[in-house]
């Protein structure tokens, strides 16, 4: 098990493995990994005495930005035409000690699969899948939660399978590393699929009602036409909307929303506020310096802002934006709590979200 298999956005595979082997020599494990331009996924391949596993137990998935889930790899396995569930029996028996007890498989394609038989056949061979592995011993027959281990099986065509396992304790708690969203009725835009997984993605069932209940005030910098707004409001928030743009009339209609005309980047409240939240399409620098500015100056508690990344260095700019956010509150005073990620409903940007904890 010296490889990991990290599973990102199609198209940001590099900044996902520089940022997997930055983090785990961090940790004092280190490797190298493999790229496939945009096929979803990166290897990275450990060089020294720790397996895939042991990196797992020493490096939280949610400590990193461009990973959406990942598993520990067990073998490359040739599917035949027939019998490919008898294919993976015999790979896992030669597995033997190094394969640890699951409780449950999961059968996962590549999220830019355009192939529908290749998705179909997947979702109907887990069953017979899973009930072969139960009678071999190669799944416990008993409790097959979600907190136990997990056998994973990646897909990226029907001649072809990647084996591994997951933790019970350090994987994404969405199906293939991607909550599953459906927008309300009323939204004005698709933005607000956004602050709704960030949320799912940041906050942790037993936070959420503290943090966003009891009819907390919110803004939302750049807010037309409401995306933002309408989640911020159907959390029973009072919000200020700052925005030169119109507003959706029905949003407006709910008397929870007070419409403020300029610029998010100059304009301040006149007392704190509970939430910041910020879309703004601009620099990312000039956005992290907006957001330090608030917390600096005390002037919200939680905020959930994006950062559009430049196409060829989005990494760095990540790493710069972070260290500017965290010299400025650090200067201040500022105790906090910074950590974001490329959500599913992200394109070329990644959500943040920054809690102040004194």
């Amino acid at each position: 098990m010296n490889q990991l298999v990290v599973f990102c956005r199609s198209g940001f595979e590099t900044e996902c493995g520089r940022e997997v082997t930055d983090r785990a020599a961090q940790k004092g494990v280190y490797g190298y990994f493999q790229a496939s331009p945009a096929a979803g996924y990166i290897r990275f391949v450990l060089s020294g005495p720790d397996s895939a596993f042991d990196l797992m137990a020493k490096l939280q998935l949610d400590e990193l930005v461009f990973a959406r889930d990942w598993f520990a790899w067990l073998a490359d396995l040739e599917l035949p035409p027939s019998d490919r569930v008898g294919a993976v029996l015999a790979v896992l028996k030669q597995a033997g000690p190094r394969l640890p007890a699951c409780s449950r498989v999961e059968v996962r394609i590549p999220e830019a699969n355009n192939d529908h038989d290749l998705g179909n056949f997947s979702r109907k061979w887990v069953a017979p899948l899973s009930r072969a592995l139960r009678e071999t011993g190669l799944l416990s027959a008993g409790d097959s939660s979600a907190d136990q281990n997990r056998l994973e099986i990646l897909l990226p065509d029907f001649s072809t399978a990647v084996l591994g396992v997951s933790r019970k304790d350090n994987r994404s708690p969405f199906e293939g590393g991607i909550p599953r969203l459906k927008l309300p009725a009323d939204a004005p835009s698709r933005s607000a699929l956004k602050l709704a997984e960030a949320w799912k993605v940041f906050l942790p069932p037993e936070r959420r009602l503290e943090v966003l209940g009891g009819g907390k005030r919110a803004v939302d910098l750049g807010a037309a036409p409401g995306g933002w707004t309408s989640q911020l409001v159907r959390q029973g928030m009072l919000v200020i909307a700052v925005d030169n743009g119109p507003m959706d009339p029905e949003l407006m209609a709910s008397g929870h929303v007070e419409h403020v005309e300029a610029d998010g980047f100059r304009w301040r409240p006149r007392r704190a506020v509970d939430w910041l939240v910020c879309d703004i399409i601009d620099q990312p620098a000039k956005t992290s310096t907006l957001i330090a500015g608030w917390f600096a100056d005390r002037l919200c508690r939680y905020s959930i802002f994006n950062l559009k990344l430049p196409m060829k260095k989005r990494y760095d700019e990540w790493l710069s934006c972070k260290a500017l956010i965290e010299q400025a509150l650090e200067s201040a005073g500022i105790r906090y709590h910074l950590k974001a990620r490329h959500l599913y409903h992200d394109r070329e940007e990644i959500t943040c979200f920054l809690e102040r904890l004194d």
